[in-house]
Parts: structure tokens; sequence; C-alpha cells
């Protein structure tokens, strides 16, 4: 009995940890590739505060460099 209660936990944790691997955002225009849309550029965003200046360090917002 005292087994399958420990398997069942380890089991949820394992399912609960795995969920939490993806690359999830709040709002849409936290994430770059969306920062081109039209619904992350101004005016549109600042109505809402959702405009990727508002949500992420200015840092972040530099362009990746290509290779």
């Amino acid at each position: 009995m005292i087994t399958r209660f420990i398997f069942l936990a380890l089991s949820l944790i394992g399912v609960v940890w795995l969920v939490g691997c993806e690359d999830r955002f709040r709002y849409p225009c936290q994430d770059n590739k969306n920062w081109a849309k039209p619904e992350c550029q101004r005016p549109t965003c600042a109505l809402t505060g959702t405009c990727p200046d508002q949500l992420v360090p200015s840092t972040d917002l530099k362009p990746e460099e290509q290779k």
C-alpha cells in the first residue's frame, strides 16, 4: 500500500515537473517572435500595458545576432 502511494506521489511530481518545462508567456508580446505583430506595436499595446518595452528588460529588446 505504501509503495503505491510513493509511486503515485513520484508520478504526480514528475508530471508537474514535465509540464513546467514548456516556454510560456503571460502576455503574447513577451515573446520576441510576436514583437512585429500589430498588437505588440504602439499605440495598440500602450492601451493595455503589454508593449515589449514595458514587459521585458531593455537588454532583452536587442535583436539576436544571427550566426
